[in-house]
């Protein structure tokens, strides 16, 4: 079974940063793209940012130019470095990744359990 696992997620003033992390575990054959969601109270889950396995990358223009996400492709782990946060980027985020287990031919979405960021004003 794969799991992902999120973490970093906390209280954070406006203007300031946080890292998440994403660790994905179990019996992994390859991993492919891995991305980013968010989910605000009363909204729909929305997308962040996405990184392929060769390393290009996506990003909602909401967060251009303030969320950065990188990958350790040993560790299969995707991070999502987050600066000049504002109270709008308030939401649980979800780590989101294709991989394909060990004991299958194909890969298939997986996703964490969510990982809350509260900005404050």
């Amino acid at each position: 079974q794969v799991q992902l696992v999120e973490s970093g997620g906390g209280l954070v003033q406006a203007g300031g940063s946080l890292r998440l992390s994403c660790a994905a575990s179990g019996r992994i054959g390859s991993t492919n793209g891995m991305g980013w969601y968010r989910q605000a109270p009363g909204k729909q889950r929305e997308f962040v940012a996405r990184i392929t396995s060769s390393g290009s990358t996506n990003y909602a223009d909401s967060v251009k130019g303030r969320f950065t996400i990188s990958r350790d492709n040993a560790k299969n782990t995707v991070y999502l470095q987050m600066n000049s946060m504002t109270p709008e980027d308030t939401a649980t985020y979800y780590c989101n990744g294709n991989i394909r287990p060990a004991f299958s031919a194909r890969p298939t979405d997986y996703w964490g359990r969510g990982t809350q960021v509260t900005v404050s004003s």
